[in-house]
């Protein structure tokens, strides 16, 4: 649904009166800790050396018997013509299945489902071209082959995965490839869910059940790439933004991929500004290193200037010694420095206050497939009722959605997608650090970053939460310590055991809705005192991640009810009363 057919979700930064204690992050070292987690995942794009072959498109798809749900792997589908199946379809890609047909059958279904297509690739790729193929988001767990091979897994839904696929290929003429995407949610899966087995008129059928309160759309969600690389490449930046005066810093470090044992890589780094200007005293040498930028264009979010979301390109050129060949990748960056105070969130050394929403990506029909419209649609929306922020709840965006906000100045909490977990266990401790392992290797870079979610809505009052979430902390803080971290409490400040892990708290309240049900009178006095509470407790910032009521069913347009306007009326005044 578009911004406004989902929850108005708020948010409110809670200035509360305190001593001030900054969190300095510009003397942190400036390692690259991803690299030794996971490969690097830049996103695809054109350049002399690279090139990019959108699968988007319509796919071949069918769905087993809802009696036999594994039989397309025990029948090796992969192997096999979906285009001659009797009940194989069209369907669109990216989007997700559920809503595309009028069968009730496969908007609930659940387990695997099996996408084909076939595909040519040019003879020129396989001039020592190394061939990725990506995609952006497949719910949830997704296993692909190409020509009857199977190249990759894959099981966190929303966030991106690329493997090289070089090898598997035939230069010059068709391939094939089959993904089989399976949407069951278990206790180890992020998000979790239960999955129970029940009678119906076709026999016994999987039933899904899961605590969170959005609809659990599947399918490829998101675009699929086929792109080149060098046979020597850049597989990832990591930079860090500081300022000194008018004078921006870019510390970074590059990190080459496909070297042999004995090849010595070089690499030049210029920085231009949006018009294509270079503003760099040349050229600068090396893997790693600084870059000062004279008067330099700070990165402000909407309504901190009048020229918001300003982005350098940083460009990365190298190449092996004795070889011509190079590989070069342009980075959209900006430069400003995040801070927080135990009462306070500060852009480039000023006092930030967060005024937003939390969001979804779904639409109408495509459900959360990228859906660019829908995508321009809410950021003019969110420019109309003068938003600066949002979160995005409850999972991570996709690239298209986090380029738009790094463009126009929106500060982003970056959400990983646990959602609502009632249970801990070893297994989904090692799954969750993942998924912020790979979000954070997706949006390390991007100025509109400004917080990561490690959860929405744990239930954050058991002993078990509390030596989970402290694992959890030390990881995201160990990968990235330039950012704070919080997430979304719905429990109360006497019983949580989580925000003393956090950075900033958060807390989703529906006032007058959950509780105090009509009680519209009873709002101010109560946000005030339980924000209060919180800051009082853990001496940091405190800032309310949701508020509101429901919507009618069925009305997603920008007129609101009287009964809506009041209700928002009263959280908003609290916001001149903090």
């Amino acid at each position: 649904m578009s911004l406004w057919g989902a929850n108005l979700v708020a948010i409110i930064l809670a200035i509360l009166i305190s001593i001030v204690t900054t969190k300095e992050m510009d003397n942190a070292p400036m390692d690259n800790p991803m690299s030794s987690i996971l490969p690097g995942l830049l996103y695809p794009r054109e350049s002399e050396s690279r090139e990019v072959k959108s699968l988007d498109g319509l796919w071949d798809f069918t769905v087993p018997p809802i009696t036999d749900k594994l039989q397309g792997h025990r029948n090796s589908w992969f192997s096999d013509e979906l285009s001659k199946f009797a009940d194989v379809m069209k369907m669109p890609v990216p989007s997700s299945y559920n809503d595309i047909t009028t069968s009730q059958k496969l908007r609930d279904y659940v387990g695997p489902v099996w996408y084909q297509r076939h595909f040519f690739v040019p003879f020129s790729w396989s001039n020592e071209q190394r061939v990725f193929i990506r995609f952006g988001s497949v719910n949830y767990l997704a296993q692909v082959w190409i020509n009857n091979a199977l190249v990759t897994n894959h099981e966190i839904g929303h966030l991106p995965f690329e493997v090289e696929i070089t090898s598997y290929l035939i230069f010059g003429s068709e391939n094939r490839i089959t993904v089989a995407v399976d949407n069951t949610l278990l206790q180890t899966s992020i998000p979790q869910g239960r999955i129970s087995e029940a009678s119906s008129n076709n026999g016994s059928t999987w039933i899904q059940s899961y605590s969170f309160d959005f609809f659990n759309y599947a399918g490829i969600h998101r675009p699929v790439l086929l792109h080149t690389k060098p046979r020597i490449y850049i597989d990832d930046i990591t930079l860090k933004t500081s300022i000194n005066g008018d004078i921006g810093i870019v510390k970074y470090v590059i990190t080459p991929g496909g070297l042999g044992e004995d090849e010595e890589v070089k690499c030049t780094v210029i920085i231009r500004e949006e018009d294509g200007t270079v503003v760099t005293n040349g050229s600068i040498n090396g893997l790693s290193g600084s870059v000062k930028i004279p008067n330099v264009k700070l990165w402000w979010a909407q309504g901190m200037a009048s020229q918001p979301g300003y982005l350098y390109t940083f460009e990365i050129a190298i190449h092996v010694t004795n070889d011509d060949q190079r590989d070069i990748y342009r980075l959209p960056i900006g430069i400003r420095t995040v801070k927080w105070t135990n009462t306070s969130l500060l852009l480039n050394n000023k006092q930030v206050y967060m005024r937003g929403f939390g969001r979804h990506e779904d639409s109408v029909i495509r459900g959360r497939g990228l859906d660019l419209v829908t995508m321009v649609r809410d950021y003019e929306l969110l420019k109309w009722v003068g938003a600066n922020a949002y979160r995005t709840s409850h999972y991570p965006y996709s690239d298209e959605v986090m380029d738009m906000a790094d463009r126009l100045g929106f500060l982003i909490i970056d959400e990983c997608p646990s959602v609502d977990t009632e249970n801990f266990s070893p297994e989904l401790l090692d799954k969750h650090k993942q998924s912020i392992s790979e979000l954070v290797r997706r949006d390390k870079n991007r100025p509109s970053v400004i917080m990561w979610s490690i959860a929405n809505e744990p239930r954050t009052q058991t002993p078990e939460a509390d030596v989970y979430f402290k694992q959890i902390a030390f990881h995201t803080k160990t990968i990235d310590p330039t950012r704070p971290i919080t997430a979304a409490i719905a429990r109360g400040v006497g019983e949580d055991k989580v925000a003393q892990y956090l950075d900033i708290v958060s807390f989703n309240r529906y006032n007058a809705w959950y509780h105090d049900t009509g009680r519209l009178d009873a709002i101010t006095n109560s946000v005030i005192r339980e924000a209060e509470a919180w800051n009082k407790k853990h001496n940091k910032p405190v800032l309310m991640s949701e508020y509101g009521a429901d919507t009618m069913p069925g009305l997603h347009e920008v007129i609101l009810h009287k009964e809506q306007i009041y209700v928002f009326f009263f959280f908003i005044e609290i916001s001149g009363e903090i």
